[in-house]
């Protein structure tokens, strides 16, 4: 008759031996879907990865509208701001010489659009959370011109379009945006941050404020605006984070 002892080592190994089966039949599973296709160009992500990453943006949008809102706040729970990115901020800018280089859908004819003509666009006012990929989140106050404005002003046939992609002057970072998304109500192109005009470390003269995607999407100092009916590339998703990023 076996004891208590017995039968409790008697289980130890059984579970032992069940984990072992299981571990190596996940792995063996992984291995095969590896081998199933090869590596995508987005940063190199194995494809059940991105196929998984694909299969939530198909969730978000099914239910992804206009009256999906972010949370709005009193002004007096603005946050000290909180510096964080650098990349496309390099030292080797003149505001002085900057002008926004639009590229409208379908080869339109490419435009430059000055700081005083998106400051001309109806002003809009908010007061919205920043959520970082990091896990922290900070409540700024907001100014600017909604995109849908700027859009339906200066590349009023690119709404046709189903993505727009940002990038810095120098290249350097750059961001893809779903249409729905980028023609947001709560999406700004925003020159001022909390009462006063964008800092250089902000992304002065003028950055993208859209808090129904995480901070990645938030792209400071845009250069050009580009709508297009090719995915965008995207700087962190080339780095295997999800492309399209929403709340």
């Amino acid at each position: 008759m076996k004891t208590p002892n017995d039968q409790a080592k008697a289980r130890t190994r059984r579970a032992f031996v069940t984990l072992g089966v299981g571990a190596a039949a996940g792995y063996g599973s992984w291995t095969w879907l590896r081998s199933r296709s090869p590596l995508t160009p987005e940063g190199g992500v194995e494809w059940p990865l991105r196929s998984v990453l694909r299969g939530n943006e198909k969730i978000a949008k099914v239910y992804f509208s206009d009256g999906h809102l972010s949370p709005t706040f009193n002004v007096s729970k603005v946050d000290p701001p909180r510096k964080n990115g650098d990349v496309g901020l390099g030292e080797d800018f003149d505001p002085q010489q900057w002008m926004l280089n639009v590229q409208p859908y379908a080869n339109g004819q490419p435009i430059q659009v000055s700081m005083a003509q998106v400051r001309a666009l109806p002003r809009v006012e908010q007061v919205t959370q920043l959520n970082c990929i990091e896990g922290w989140t900070i409540v700024q106050q907001w100014a600017g011109a909604r995109l849908s404005d700027f859009t339906a002003k200066y590349a009023p046939d690119s709404t046709r379009a189903r993505y727009v992609g940002m990038q810095t002057p120098d290249q350097a970072y750059f961001v893809g945006l779903d249409m729905a998304s980028a023609l947001h109500p709560q999406t700004l192109l925003c020159y001022e941050m909390n009462g006063a005009d964008l800092t250089p470390d902000h992304g002065a003269p003028l950055r993208l404020v859209i808090p129904v995607k995480y901070g990645v999407k938030n792209i400071k100092r845009i250069g050009t605006i580009t709508y297009t009916d090719d995915r965008p590339e995207d700087y962190w998703a080339n780095e295997g984070y999800d492309w399209y990023a929403g709340l």
